[in-house]
């Protein structure tokens, strides 16, 4: 239980939830209180199929490109410290801020705004050092637990702007992008030591 709650609360962050709602509110500005509440649930499923693919089919990716783990653990760290630093500065991009005719829940929402390059890189790496079935499972299950967390802030998405506010959110978000620095940095600080030997 402490390693599903462990890796949970990684994975939760990696999402950057609180960014993801900031962006949601303002792409769905103009939508009723049940158009947000569908879109978060496209949102959801679409995020929850991405990050399943890339959390089972790391460890292909790296043997069919012939990337090293740690090689791969010291670029997907310095992507998520520039993400980190990008929401705790306040300047976290929101690409596709106009969309028109199209469907925003899969993109920008579901990709980039909360799988972006950096949670890519992240999401290869935790699935590719699983070796276990039953670690495969735990990490899948808090994987799925995480993802099903932001579609349920997303849901709710009205009721929390009301309660927060824009300025409570914007909170939240720095908050995420301090841990994610921290996470950031222990990623990359793993594979100069799997590196360097």
């Amino acid at each position: 239980m402490p390693a599903f709650f462990n890796i949970f609360i990684k994975f939760f962050v990696l999402l950057t939830p609180f960014f993801v709602l900031t962006v949601f509110l303002s792409l769905t500005r103009d939508d009723t209180p049940a158009r947000r509440r569908q879109i978060a649930v496209r949102v959801t499923i679409a995020v929850l199929i991405t990050t399943l693919v890339l959390f089972y089919f790391g460890g292909v990716i790296f043997d069919v490109f012939g990337i090293t783990l740690d090689a791969f653990r010291i670029g997907a760290g310095s992507l998520l410290f520039l993400n980190a630093v990008a929401l705790v500065s306040g300047k976290a991009a929101a690409p596709g801020d106009q969309v028109e005719g199209g469907d925003m829940s899969v993109v920008p929402l579901a990709i980039p705004i909360t799988v972006g390059p950096a949670t890519v890189g992240a999401l290869l790496i935790f699935g590719a050092k699983e070796q276990t079935m039953g670690e495969l499972l735990v990490g899948s299950g808090a994987l799925i637990a995480a993802v099903l967390c932001v579609g349920v802030i997303l849901y709710v998405a009205t009721a929390i702007e009301k309660l927060l506010g824009r300025y409570g959110i914007s909170i939240l978000t720095k908050l995420t992008g301090l841990i994610l620095a921290a996470l950031s940095a222990q990623i990359t600080f793993t594979g100069i030591k799997g590196f360097l030997g």
